[in-house]
């Protein structure tokens, strides 16, 4: 299997980074004039190849999605705009070998665990755009971005894309996290944790985000080391429903940990919520996920050594409007043993590979974890999770479509899959419920625990 790893000039090379072994801190020079001059150029206003592939396969991006088809209003369901296009070939069992080079170990266990599975495969689309003022910061701060703190934080960047050329691992994971997902975002999505036989409780969540990075106008001095602002509220089933979780995604949570809190309906009080963080259970669970899964991956990463293995040539889900269509219910996705994957749609594109060690003297349920971040868009599209044996052991999956009438390339259902347990975890189901609210007006102040408070015992 090849990799391709950007090429870096030999000036660059030069002044790149460097490491301070005395201290225990690690910090990147930014990349040169030149580099920053190919954003828009010959490559895409946030890093990716601008050009296609060499068979055509792979298109080049032509800007993506940036109107909405001919109908949409906001609060629709999105329609799908290639809702014509036609499904090129399946990957079965039968066939998986011919393909293997393209499929993550994820897809070809998945492939050879479940004989019914498959991954239909369609044109490649690169819808993915967002707003001109997230390109443009992405080229202001190309310059002055560089990892702190042994790269559990940034510094130099804000808005944009802080590493569109990365040098490695941990760069590509900031890229991830930091992407545009709008200024603030109100959802109201389901999950289920389907039984072998298929039967599963939904549990459904009210949410909302204020992206304290992404915000107009604002400057690093302004973050206060504040990431994101994430309100969770259950609202169903009966018995969990009330719990509401607020937390302060701290841009280096080394330095100064994650903070959440969390009001209580049995107590009608608010405690802090120190677990909410790397391998303790996601909410609501039922112990299928952990917290640092929740949009693939997300929180401090520590923990972890991060090898940049290159960027290759995948079969990833993209452009999966099927699976977010409203004409369809939760019960035509939920599957025994995995979803419908008669809905997803399977697409050729450029991603790039990481590797996670776990580091020695520390501690994760997943020793090890591969990660394929689409190069376009930076959205963690699909994760491998290893147990201590060396055992693959849950395979996950971002299927994501351009919310256009905000541009934002973002996940519409997260699908997390135990082989061991021969069950699944699918978040963000919203077939049934309102449409995704980029529109919404948040503060800082809307997320303090005196806010958390009032609306508890509202």
């Amino acid at each position: 299997m090849t990799t391709k790893i950007l090429s870096r000039s030999v000036t660059r090379l030069l002044v790149v980074g460097f490491c301070s072994l005395s201290s225990g801190l690690i910090s990147y020079a930014s990349i040169s004039a030149a580099d920053a001059n190919r954003l828009g150029n010959d490559l895409t206003p946030l890093g990716g190849e601008k050009a296609g592939n060499a068979d055509g396969s792979i298109p080049a991006w032509d800007g993506g999605l940036t109107a909405p088809p001919a109908g949409y209003t906001v609060g629709m369901h999105h329609p799908d705009p290639f809702k014509d296009d036609q499904v090129l070939f399946k990957i079965t069992a039968a066939n998986a070998d011919k393909y293997a080079d393209k499929l993550t170990a994820g897809s070809m266990a998945l492939l050879k665990t479940y004989p019914d599975y498959s991954m239909p495969v369609y044109a490649t689309r690169r819808s993915f755009s967002n707003p001109p003022r997230i390109y443009d910061a992405t080229k202001k701060y190309s310059q002055t971005a560089a990892l702190t703190g042994d790269g559990n934080g940034i510094t130099g960047a804000v808005i944009g894309t802080p590493f569109p050329i990365p040098q490695n691992g941990l760069e590509v994971v900031w890229n991830h996290l930091t992407r545009y997902r709008g200024v603030a975002a109100e959802r109201h999505v389901s999950q289920a944790a389907p039984q072998r036989n298929g039967s599963y409780t939904l549990v459904d969540f009210e949410d909302e985000t204020l992206f304290n990075y992404d915000r107009e106008g604002i400057e690093e001095k302004d973050l206060d080391n504040i990431l994101l602002y994430y309100k969770q509220a259950v609202v169903a089933p009966a018995r969990l429903a009330g719990s509401i979780l607020v937390v302060h995604e701290t841009m280096d949570q080394v330095k100064e940990a994650r903070r959440a809190w969390v009001y209580n309906t049995g107590q009608r009080r608010v405690r802090r919520a120190p677990n909410v963080a790397y391998d303790n259970p996601g909410t609501a669970s039922d112990g299928m996920r952990t917290s640092d899964q929740f949009d693939m991956f997300n929180g401090a990463p520590d923990r972890y050594e991060w090898k940049l293995v290159g960027r290759k040539e995948m079969y990833v889900p993209y452009n999966s409007y099927k699976l977010h269509s409203d004409k369809i219910k939760n019960s035509d996705i939920l599957k025994p043993l995995h979803i419908n994957q008669d809905l997803t749609r399977y697409e050729l594109h450029r991603v790039w590979v990481v590797e996670a060690t776990l580091k020695p003297g520390t501690n994760h349920i997943y020793p090890r974890r591969t990660m394929y971040f689409d190069e376009d868009s930076w959205q963690i599209l699909a994760a491998d999770q290893y147990d201590g044996r060396g055992q693959l052991w849950r395979v996950s999956e971002a299927h994501c479509i351009n919310y256009y009438d905000a541009r934002v390339f973002w996940s519409t259902l997260e699908v997390h899959t135990d082989l061991i347990a021969g069950r699944y975890i699918a978040f963000g189901l919203d077939n049934e419920r309102p449409m995704y609210d980029f529109t919404i007006k948040r503060t800082p102040q809307d997320y303090t625990p005196s806010a958390l408070r009032q609306e508890g015992v509202r």
